[in-house]
């Protein structure tokens, strides 16, 4: 039996994740702060597609909860094949400004959690010479991003992580991949509180979920390292190689702003 780990389990893309790596003959284990959508989600699972997920209840933004999620994997004695790296926020505002109670809660979750939980289950993936690791970050991770700044910042972490770490472990028969989506309909922005930004009413730009992450775990089986979803995306991050970062600061600034 397979199992694919999901961070972020409960809604949007994680959700979403959930449902496709089942229909591919993944056992779901599902990890997220609610346990009610959790068991919610598994039902679901296992009326579609006759999986029996895993429900782990743990909110990754506290200190220490990817050693409980691994440690909640090991006493089930189970040999997790595949790592979705998906929980995640961000928060708009200026930095000073913000809770910095907030902004370190979201370095936690972002960076350090989604780091650990690599640390530790590559240990098992590098003994049994497989696995498939998949970090989702964001076409935020190619410039900086005023008014989130440390979203932005967060972001670029998980992408140069994963691309070192995809050529570390490549001779153990491990697959590390970067998924950097553009705007993706989900809750994301709501909880952001973006929702008035230029970057949201921006519609065009906006992908399903659902299409960004079949996107996402075709690069990921495909053993591509970084994948950008969308056309437009992928040229709007290149584009950052070649343009004055001043621009680039300004342009993300205008699209950030809320109001």
């Amino acid at each position: 039996m397979k199992y694919a780990l999901i961070t972020g389990a409960s809604t949007g893309l994680g959700k979403d994740f959930a449902h496709s790596l089942a229909k591919k003959g993944y056992t779901p284990i599902l990890v997220a702060r609610s346990a009610d959508r959790l068991k919610s989600l598994a039902s679901e699972l296992k009326q579609k597609y006759g999986v029996e997920g895993v429900v782990i209840a743990e909110d990754l933004s506290l200190p220490n909860a990817a050693e409980k999620v691994y440690k909640a994997v090991k006493k089930l004695k189970i040999n997790v094949n595949c790592l979705i790296n998906n929980a995640g926020y961000g928060l708009n505002g200026e930095f000073h400004k913000n809770s910095f109670s907030e902004e370190s809660k979201m370095i936690q979750l972002n960076v350090t959690t989604l780091a650990e939980l690599c640390h530790l289950f590559l240990q098992d993936m590098v003994t049994s010479k497989e696995g498939f690791i998949l970090n989702v970050a964001s076409t935020a991770a190619f410039q900086p991003g005023p008014l989130m700044t440390n979203y932005y910042a967060t972001k670029a972490y998980v992408l140069s992580l994963s691309e070192g770490l995809a050529e570390e472990v490549s001779d153990y028969g491990i697959t590390v991949s970067c998924l950097c989506p553009g705007p993706t309909r989900t809750e994301f922005f709501e909880r952001a509180n973006m929702s008035g930004s230029k970057l949201v009413k921006s519609s065009f730009l906006a992908m399903n979920s659902q299409d960004v992450v079949e996107i996402g775990l075709k690069a990921l089986f495909a053993k591509r390292v970084v994948k950008i979803p969308g056309f437009i995306n992928f040229l709007l991050a290149e584009s950052v190689r070649i343009t004055p970062r001043i621009i680039i600061r300004k342009i993300a600034k205008s699209l950030n702003k809320v109001g």
